[in-house]
Formats: C-alpha cells, sequence, structure tokens
C-alpha cells in the first residue's frame, strides 16, 4: 500500500477466506472439498477409519466389485455448483456426466442412475424443471438411464437453489483391470485433450469477468472414448478423469498409489491460449483447473501408438496428447519439464484454486 490507513478506516476481514488453509484446523474449511491434500486427508483420516473394507481401500474413481458373478463399476458423487448454468452446461450435465465418467475410468460401460434433488425453499420451479430437462437429455447422450431418485426440501437460507447427488453402477469387460498399481515405469501418459476449460468457463460467469474469446465447458460423457481404447487393447493400466484438483492432482494421485515416478513435459500439455491468459491474469496454473470432459491415461509403451491413434479418431480425443511417463526415478512424486531444460515439482494441491467447480 503507498500510505497507511486513517484511524477512521476499518478494515473488515470477516467475509475473508484463506486460499491455502492450515491443515491442522479443527473445522471444516472449503479446501476439504477441493480434490488436494486436505481432502485426501480427511478421507484417509476421518472416512475411511470409520467405514473400512476392502473395496473402499481402492480409492478409486470408482469402486469395481463383484456381485453374482458379474464385475460391477458403483459410484456416486454430489454437485453444488455455483452457478447453476455455465458456458457448455450446468449442473444437470454435471451430475450425469460426472458419474458416467467416474464409471468409465474403472473401464464400466455405464447403465443406469439414482439422482437425488436438494432443494431450496424459494427456487423457481422453472429452474428446477430446466435442470431436470438438462439431466435427462445428458443420460439419454451418455446412453444411460436414471432409475431411480429422491427429492428433498431445505429452508429458505439453508441451501443454495439446487444440490443433485447421482450414483452409477455398470459392467465392467472381462480382462480389463484399471487401476495405478498397475502402472510400470515406461508407461506412456496421454492426455485426451485440451485442459482448464471447466474452471475457467464456470469462474468466467460466477465473477462475472470477460475473456477476449468465448471459454466453454468441456463436460461431456467418457464412456465411447474409453470404450475406443480399450478395442485396441484391455491392457490400459490407469485411467483418471482430472476433474477436482485438475491435471495436477489425478497426476499425484496414481504417483502417491503406484510408487513410481511420473514426468511430463510441460510444453506438450494442451493448455488453450484463452485458459492459458485467464490464468495468467488471475495467477492460476492450468495444471490444477478443473476439467469435465478430459481423461489421463497410463498405456504400456508397446500399445501407446495404437491408443493414441483410435483416440484421435473419437470426437472427445481429437487433441489426444503424449505428455510424459512413468519413470523409476523420484517414485511418488510428479515433475514437470520447462521449456528452459529444468525441472520442477507438481505437487497435489492443498485445497482448490477455484472453489464450487463441480
Amino acid at each position: 500500500m503507498s500510505e497507511a490507513p486513517s484511524d477512521s478506516a476499518v478494515l473488515d476481514v470477516t467475509g475473508w477466506t484463506c486460499p491455502a488453509p492450515l491443515r491442522d484446523r479443527p473445522r471444516v474449511v472449503m479446501g476439504h472439498g477441493g480434490g488436494g491434500a486436505l481432502s485426501a486427508e480427511l478421507v484417509q483420516h476421518v472416512f475411511a477409519p470409520a467405514f473400512g473394507g476392502e473395496v473402499l481401500a481402492q480409492l478409486g474413481d470408482a469402486a469395481a466389485v463383484t456381485l453374482g458373478g458379474a464385475r460391477l463399476a458403483f459410484s456416486t458423487d454430489s454437485y453444488v455448483v455455483r452457478p447453476l448454468f455455465f458456458p457448455g452446461g450446468g449442473i444437470g450435465d454435471l451430475a450425469v456426466n460426472g458419474t458416467v465418467n467416474d464409471l468409465a475410468m474403472s473401464g464400466a460401460r455405464a447403465a443406469y442412475l439414482s439422482c437425488g434433488f436438494i432443494l431450496e425453499e424459494g427456487v423457481e420451479l422453472s429452474v428446477v424443471a430446466r435442470v431436470s430437462a438438462d439431466l435427462g437429455a445428458a443420460a439419454r447422450a451418455a446412453g444411460v438411464e436414471v432409475a431411480t431418485g429422491d427429492t428433498k426440501v431445505v429452508e429458505a437460507g439453508r441451501g443454495d437453489g439446487i444440490y443433485l447427488n447421482t450414483a452409477g453402477i455398470g459392467l465392467i469387460p472381462d480382462g480389463v483391470d484399471l487401476r495405478p498399481q498397475r502402472v510400470v515405469p515406461g508407461d506412456v501418459v496421454i492426455v485426451s485433450g485440451e485442459i482448464g476449460l471447466h474452471g475457467v468457463a464456470v469462474m468466467s460467469v460466477r465473477e462475472g469477468l470477460e475473456f477476449e474469446v468465448d471459454v466453454r465447458s468441456d463436460c461431456a460423457p467418457l464412456g465411447g472414448l474409453v470404450q475406443a481404447m480399450l478395442a485396441v487393447t484391455p491392457d490400459l493400466h490407469v485411467l483418471r478423469d482430472p476433474t477436482r484438483g485438475g491435471l495436477a492432482a489425478a497426476l499425484n494421485e496414481i504417483a502417491a498409489a503406484s510408487g513410481a515416478g511420473v514426468v511430463i513435459h510441460e510444453g506438450r500439455v494442451p493448455v488453450p491460449e484463452a485458459v492459458g491468459n485467464a490464468c495468467a491474469i488471475l495467477g492460476l496454473d492450468p495444471f490444477y483447473v478443473a476439467n469435465e470432459g478430459k481423461l489421463v491415461a497410463f498405456v504400456p509403451r508397446e500399445h501407446a501408438d495404437a491408443v493414441l491413434e483410435a483416440m484421435r479418431a473419437h470426437p472427445l480425443g481429437r487433441g489426444a496428447t503424449v505428455i510424459g511417463e512413468a519413470v523409476e526415478a523420484h517414485p511418488g512424486l510428479v515433475v514437470a519439464r520447462t521449456g528452459l531444460g529444468g525441472t520442477r515439482v507438481v505437487d497435489l494441491p492443498i485445497g482448490e484454486q477455484l472453489p464450487r467447480i463441480c
């Protein structure tokens, strides 16, 4: 500041939030829902000990279970995005695609969804109808059926218009085993397209920002893309959709679970110019910005070229790019090689740069 505030100036900090909250705080902070280190600690130290179980210990995007001789993927997610509608989609699209994509990351063909609506008293029924229509259209586009659901209403001021929860089940084909423990040094890391679009699209509407070009969310169902990849070879090692915490969080989760090191080449990561410019202006890192229609794949080197070709032949994988590899060095860590020839650690974020993006 160029000059000290006068005695009459009162600085009101009651509405401030800490972007990197202390990790030993005794109360929940926004970062606990951001998909970073705080989220991981909440799961590891509170939820996992309380629930237990070998299935939960997988901690994947979807749980892989066997029931009646069938291999099923089972996943659930809640959606509290603000605003409800944004360029490229809305909360209804997210509720379907987010759960369908979690199932797809286990190789499953999604079949059925449940849907729970938590409505705030006073929300306009026309808004509820619009969200429902979007959700139904997204389900049909993804080839899944909304088979059951629930509705609750909370008092005015106790919600944020509409929250949604969806759970889904799907069948995992024989011979498919997607989990980070299968990653080995030499695996090729592929991202399916440009990153950061969803987070920047939501932020632009929420904060009333205007960019020179229109930034639209990449929200889309990835089941078809995954099936095209598996048609080349069922021997994919692991898939992740980099939602909360972005590409950096997804890579760190895989590295930590596999024990392998990961090297990415910074210049190869496809960051759209509009996303890069917006992040530069706002002091954000595109690697940590959420996506809702992209995936990261760790593929055996001998299959990488064929898988990449199949991805680029699919509408949702046209921008697929090899960005790095798994290595023996620095086990459990992700590093990026910069354009200047140096390296930097790409760490797991503590919280979330952009809260309430899904």
